[in-house]
């Protein structure tokens, strides 16, 4: 092991990785979701409560409810955000450079891998950073560092090892480098959720071997709580409480030897990913992955996609169209077009979508509108970082309009994909529930132009999809929140969470168009 160089490359991973635009986006929202669900008392919601009564911000209970709250997001969106640099090496062909490398494959995934977590610490601390303020902010007692410090080395260091470690094993096979091993990660993450929501319904206060697998650290605080408030009725983020009764204070946690063991024991367990990522590392070798599409054809997404080639014939229409379509009308009729013919899986899947709009019963919500927003989020979510993949920006960004026209068009395009997925729904809605139809709209509208302004900033579709998935988990959980229903499907979104969705979306735009300018002029 040649620790000078193991030095060296573990710096420019932090550097490469800090330096990115996604980085502060990912803090910032991090940061914005954690302050919203550490309320203010005042507005009649609180973080934590028990049999109705809330519990004070003192450090044990906010250092615990900021951590259970804020390491299942990381867990999802630290993958997402660390993974895809192997990726990124073939597309810039360094990976024939360090495939020919006297480096061996043991300490260049180390590196890697030491890179990716020394990355996810620094978004932790900054992360535990903005609660402290928070603390200072509405905390109810002495700020005890120290006790932020044990719970969040307890909670987050298993979540950092485990999502870094699957990171540099999805991409050490080829298999799982596309969207395929998005998916599946997403998959992996919702399964954890599951086990989390077992232990919660579990009425016996006790150790389980299966909370070995908890590396988001939820259940362990699941555990905790009715332990130290020997209560099975918690809500823990965006709780209603009831004022008249009185409010409970959370004792200092002890950290027994047997969750001292468990918690070890998920430390141990998130490096196994490790073992098959240096097994089977492609090691950049042309025979195994390529720079080019051929290595996408291995994903069962790619596959469905040639299977269904001959659909791609459908989207020979709307290329006529945006050809006879003058100014921005055409360009983003083009991008749907483009869109349909690169993926004929998403012809298939707007069929499907309409269809099941339609032979749904009438009612407030839609279950049906919750799957054709989950297929128009992954679609959407790189329609804004293709050009940079395909290394045109420069070349669509002197297209008729410049760089404002390209941004303005993608964002239109991702409403555009937006309304055809939900046509049907909207259709009913426009005559039989006008506010949903309005409610619709808007949230299609506030989520194209994030996707399209987190897109262009980070140049990736993982850190909108990150938060995207995040935010669709959540929503389709917290049903009766208004503002979790940004497009309806839930039936609880009202002209109040309607008008914030719209500020969001407006602030989003205004936000792109003037990055997109200052990139302009610094280019």
């Amino acid at each position: 092991m040649n620790f000078h160089l193991l030095k060296i490359l573990v710096l420019n991973e932090m550097r490469l990785r800090t330096r990115r635009l996604s980085s502060i986006v990912a803090l910032l929202a991090v940061s914005f979701l954690s302050w919203n669900m550490i309320a203010d008392p005042l507005s009649g919601y609180t973080m934590m409560a028990i049999n109705d009564a809330r519990i004070l911000y003192n450090s044990a209970a906010l250092a615990l409810g900021s951590a259970s709250m804020g390491s299942p997001l990381f867990c999802l969106i630290g993958f997402y955000l660390v993974r895809g640099r192997i990726g990124e090496d073939l597309r810039s062909g360094i990976g024939g450079v360090i495939g020919a490398s006297p480096i061996g494959n043991l300490q260049f995934l180390f590196a890697r891998w030491l890179g990716g977590v020394a990355y996810l610490l620094a978004l932790s601390l900054a992360y535990l950073a903005t609660v402290l303020v928070c603390h200072l902010l509405r905390g109810e007692g002495p700020l005890e560092l120290a006790v932020y410090l044990t719970t969040y080395a307890l909670l987050f260091l298993p979540m950092v090892l485990f999502s870094v470690s699957c990171a540099i094993m999805f991409d050490s096979f080829a298999l799982l480098m596309g969207k395929f091993g998005d998916v599946l990660y997403f998959l992996l993450w919702i399964a954890q959720s599951a086990l989390i929501a077992t232990f919660a319904n579990d009425a016996k206060v006790q150790i389980s071997p299966l909370m070995v697998l908890d590396f988001s650290g939820l259940a362990t605080t699941v555990m905790i709580f009715k332990e130290q408030m020997h209560s099975n009725q918690i809500s823990i983020g965006g709780a209603l409480f009831d004022p008249k009764l009185p409010a409970l204070t959370m004792p200092d946690v002890q950290w027994h030897t047997q969750l001292l063991l468990l918690r070890a024991n998920t430390f141990l367990l998130s490096l196994l990913p490790l073992i098959p990522a240096a097994l089977f590392f492609h090691r950049y070798s042309p025979d195994r992955v390529k720079a080019s599409s051929a290595k996408q054809r291995r994903t069962p997404l790619a596959l469905l996609n040639q299977y269904l080639r001959p659909l791609a014939r459908l989207s020979n229409p709307l290329f006529r169209l945006a050809a006879n379509m003058p100014g921005i009308a055409g360009q983003v009729m083009a991008d749907i077009a483009l869109i349909f013919a690169t993926a004929p899986s998403a012809i298939l899947l707007l069929l499907v979508c309409n269809v099941m709009g339609l032979l749904e019963p009438f009612a407030r919500g839609s279950g049906s509108l919750i799957f054709a927003t989950t297929c128009w989020g992954i679609l959407a979510s790189d329609i804004s970082s293709r050009d940079f993949a395909a290394d045109c920006e420069r070349l669509t960004g002197i297209a008729p309009g410049g760089i404002a026209r390209r941004y303005l068009r993608q964002v239109l395009a991702a409403a555009t994909l937006g309304l055809l997925f939900s046509a049907s729904v909207l259709l009913r809605w426009i005559v039989l529930a006008p506010q949903n139809a309005a409610i619709l709209l808007v949230g299609i509208f506030s989520l194209a132009a994030l996707a399209t302004l987190l897109g262009r900033t980070s140049r990736t579709p993982r850190t909108f999809m990150a938060l995207f998935m995040f935010w669709l988990f959540v929503a389709t959980q917290a049903v009766k929140f208004p503002l979790m229903d940004v497009v309806g499907f839930n039936g609880f979104g009202n002209l109040a969470s309607m008008g914030v969705h719209g500020l969001i979306g407006v602030i989003a735009l205004v936000a792109g168009m003037a990055y997109n300018r200052w990139r302009s002029e610094v280019a």
